[in-house]
Order: structure tokens, then sequence, then C-alpha cells
């Protein structure tokens, strides 16, 4: 019996090593699980984030070549409403598929700067809906959807944390009078 005793403390240390480090490999097991995990959903949350500025840049792209048809815009290839229509609404009906995987997986804060970006692009369809001519008043509209995809862009940055981007504000010709 005594050389059991003398034995157990080595035996005691045998096990706590192992319990040890049987835990250490499930604590690094979960952590990695947890790791590729958040990164799994970060990619996820990217692409739809990219998705919904993708369609809402179709719709922007549309308006400039309208409002180069109405006098509004220096866009170099005019599209008149009519040959617009169906790209039109073909932009618009795909921004709501996007829509709902953004408020699926979006933060609150990147949701709600795509709202105001997504108003913005309304508030220019409908000015050009009703074939309004007047360059400044574009302008006005053009820097509120401007001001709103920056925020948009902001937002999306500060969600997956990625450092701070170009605010893609290039200057353009002024629009020269009504054609």
């Amino acid at each position: 019996m005594s050389a059991f005793l003398q034995q157990l403390p080595a035996l005691l240390g045998v096990v706590i090593g192992a319990l040890g480090s049987y835990l250490a490999v499930v604590r690094s097991d979960r952590a990695r699980l947890r790791r590729e995990t958040e990164a799994r959903w970060e990619e996820r949350r990217l692409a739809v984030y990219a998705d919904y500025a993708r369609v809402l840049k179709t719709s922007v792209t549309l308006a400039y070549r309208i409002a180069a048809h109405l006098g509004n815009d220096p866009h170099p290839h005019p599209l008149a409403p009519d040959e617009a229509a169906a790209a039109q609404a073909e932009a618009a009906v795909s921004r709501d598929p996007a829509g709902e995987a953004l408020l699926l997986l979006g933060s609150r804060q990147v949701v709600e700067k795509a709202r105001v970006w997504v108003l913005a692009v309304l508030e220019m369809e409908r000015f050009l809906r009703e074939e309004t001519r007047d360059p400044a008043a574009w302008q006005v509209l053009l820097e509120r959807h401007r001001a709103a995809r920056e925020g948009y862009y902001g937002a999306v940055r500060e969600d997956l944390a990625l450092p701070p981007g170009h605010g893609a504000r290039w200057a353009l010709p002024p629009v020269s009078g009504s054609r």
C-alpha cells in the first residue's frame, strides 16, 4: 500500500494534466469556432451591404441619365424617361429583396442609413417622373443623395470594423442650360 501512496501524487498529476489539456483544447476549439462563425456572418453582411448598394446605384445611374435628358445633369449618356421605364421598374423591383436581406442581417445603424439613402433616391425618382427641368433643384437632390450614400458607407465600415474610405465626391462639370 505504501508503494501506491508513493505513486498517488504522480498519478494525480497525470490526471490533472490530462484534464487541463482537455479543457485547453475544448476552450481553444470553441474560440476558433466562434471566430470562424463571426467571420462567416461578417462576410454575409458585407455581401448584403454591397448588394444593396449595387441595387440602389443602378437606380441612381438611371436617374442621372434621365436627368441628363431633361437638361438637369451633365451625364454623357442621356436617356429619355419612356426608354428608361422598363429598366427603372426592374431596378425598383430588385430593391425589395436586397432591402429584406439588409433588414435581416444589417445592424440597426446600417439599416437606418440605408433608409435615408433610399428615401433620397425615391425623391430623385419623383423629381424625374414630374419631368422637372431645374438643374439647381437637381443639384440639391444630388447633394442629399451623396450625403446619404456617404452615411450608409460610413455605417457599413463602422459595423464591419473597416478603415475609413473615400467619400467619392468628384468635381463634375456644371450643367449648361436646359436642353
